[in-house]
């Protein structure tokens, strides 16, 4: 499948809105009624936002990073969310690279946090390098850990 990473639109926010309240991620923080989609205007109008399309420009997911969002210094991966239908066809890696390479180039070093209720996504990312380096108990929900998670930039680039 042919995919592009283009900047976020507010037109796809139907399409965000709906990857995102449809994944794990959203079950658990974003589950009353309109939250995700005002998180995501935010990330809209912050330019933010990056949705990855198919050939005929339909939204297959997005994802949210924050350039300067941990410490004030280094880009941190806010969301990540494919649609239901296209899970399982390389659409997260493909996001996931566009973030890395796009941080890579200015920064030497990325940061993201996943829940402890998802430790198939903790031992995806520390298959393509990311280490721990911290757990925040209760950071975003009460009786959730959250794993701090960070990638070096590797030597040659």
């Amino acid at each position: 499948m042919e995919v592009s990473i283009l900047k976020g639109k507010i037109d796809y926010i139907d399409d965000c809105e709906e990857a995102l309240v449809k994944s794990e991620l959203g079950l658990r923080y974003f589950s009353k009624e309109g939250s995700a989609r005002k998180a995501l205007v935010e990330g809209f109008e912050k330019q933010q936002i990056y949705i990855a399309v198919d050939c005929n420009n339909n939204c297959l997911g997005l994802i949210w990073y924050i350039l300067d969002g941990i410490f004030h210094s280094f880009p941190y991966l806010h969301i990540i969310a494919v649609k239901e239908e296209s899970r399982s066809h390389g659409i997260g890696k493909k996001l996931l690279k566009f973030f890395e390479e796009t941080c890579f180039k200015e920064c030497s070093k990325i940061f993201l946090v996943v829940a402890d209720f998802n430790p198939d996504a903790k031992r995806l990312y520390e298959k393509i390098g990311y280490t721990e380096v911290g757990a925040v108990p209760s950071l975003y929900r009460e009786g959730i850990t959250e794993h701090i998670m960070m990638k070096l930039r590797e030597k040659n680039n």
